[in-house]
């Protein structure tokens, strides 16, 4: 009975993955598919690891993986505990935390592009109000500051993940460890590092591999608010594979970049899971 979706499955999945890998050995043209590409190995794969355009937009998405899954673990975490607790207005809270999520990406981009706007965006007039800051500022269109920026908007929707996620483990938690934590005289780190940590690291492993796949892939955060910009200080890998595929037409070169974004994501996912087990074995 599983035969037909199998079969929805991999015609929609896996011969797209297929080709794409066949693609990535050959030179192929966007606009000479009509023709059967020029077979050339590795060479894209090599080009693609000497190209210093490749290397700068590695680095540039490490920095925004670590960055912004680190700060949405800790947002979400600490939230987590806090929605936790009894206080009034809990639910509300609870509810207002899907706010984020519910957004759509390029809205979410939109939003946070109208904010930074350097003419009337509200980060600048409520900086400027509070004299933090002398004059409206570029904060897009300053290489310095427009990564930060990005990792600041895509924080802003995608911590409530990661709180969810911790919230639900905590309430799975057995009070029993608490109270016997009291009665030894344990503290609130020791209760958290001793007891929480470990009781909600396996669930929110889950989350911080889902945070790290989606953060190297990203794209449409990045191509709505700055298109790579300025200098290329933002440009991704994704937006890499988008400009070698579509931008130059070079389908061949931009599916090998693609599975090197795959073969990176999977490192990641590998460490993050290797250094989780760890931190979680006794």
């Amino acid at each position: 009975m599983l035969l037909p979706v199998l079969i929805v499955v991999l015609g929609a999945v896996g011969y797209p993955l297929l080709r794409t890998l066949y693609l990535s050995f050959t030179d192929a043209r966007l606009m000479a598919f009509t023709q059967a590409p020029p077979w050339v190995g590795l060479s894209n794969y090599a080009q693609a690891l000497q190209s210093p355009a490749f290397q700068a937009a590695t680095g540039r998405t490490a920095l925004f993986v670590v960055a912004s899954v680190g700060l949405e673990v800790l947002l979400g975490v600490l939230a987590a505990l806090l929605l936790n607790q009894r206080f009034y207005g809990r639910a509300l809270a609870r509810a207002l935390l899907i706010v984020p999520l519910a957004l759509p990406t390029v809205v979410n981009a939109i939003m946070w592009r109208w904010i930074y706007n350097p003419e009337y965006g509200a980060l600048n007039a409520l900086l400027t109000q509070w004299h933090l800051l002398p004059e409206y500022r570029s904060w897009l269109g300053d290489p310095g500051s427009a990564m930060t920026m990005l990792i600041v908007a895509d924080v802003w929707k995608n911590f409530p993940l990661v709180a969810i996620v911790a919230l639900s483990a905590l309430q799975l938690m057995d009070r029993a460890l608490y109270e016997a934590a009291d009665i030894d005289g344990a503290g609130a780190w020791t209760r958290f590092w001793r007891i929480t940590w470990p009781g909600i690291l396996p669930v929110l492993s889950v989350a911080i591999v889902l945070r790290t796949i989606e953060a190297v892939k990203v794209f449409d955060l990045v191509f709505v608010m700055t298109r790579g910009g300025p200098a290329d200080s933002t440009k991704t890998l994704s937006l890499l594979v988008f400009e070698q595929g579509f931008g130059f037409l070079r389908s061949g070169v931009g599916a090998a970049y693609a599975y090197l974004v795959v073969a990176i994501s999977a490192v990641l996912i590998a460490l993050y899971l290797t250094l989780l087990r760890r931190q979680a074995a006794p």
